[in-house]
């Protein structure tokens, strides 16, 4: 199984979200997160990850190019009040609006976008 984490940029929720589940979803689970316009990966995603005990330090932004999305089996959406890069074709869609943590600027927003990230994730794993 392949699954793709979406979002703008791929600096914060779509970085955390590959992240987690690479630490919580079984081997052979191949993750992997991309942006319609990525930018940089965020300090203080890598901060929130590491307070968890996850070292996102050496993911980077990426493009959709990037990542052949057309191999997907499921692509998460992390957007909320941006638009999300849509990837056509048959693939299970799910749609987790959290709200972008590096708009507030804050630490303790880029620790709710993870737990809230990490809870869909631990629920997607007891579901499949």
């Amino acid at each position: 199984m392949r699954i793709l984490f979406l979002c703008v940029a791929n600096s914060s929720r779509s970085q955390m979200a590959e992240g987690l589940a690479r630490t919580i979803l079984p081997a052979g689970v191949a993750v992997a997160s991309a942006g319609s316009a990525p930018g940089r990966l965020h300090p203080l995603a890598v901060e929130a990850m590491a307070e968890a005990g996850i070292d996102i330090l050496g993911q980077r932004a990426k493009s959709l190019s990037e990542v052949a999305p057309e191999s997907a089996d499921v692509i998460v959406t992390l957007c909320a009040e941006e638009v999300c890069p849509y990837i056509p074709g048959p693939v299970k869609r799910l749609h987790w609006p959290i709200p972008d943590p590096a708009a507030e600027g804050t630490i303790a927003a880029f620790r709710s976008a993870r737990e809230r990230i990490r809870a869909l994730i631990e629920d997607m794993a007891r579901t499949a």
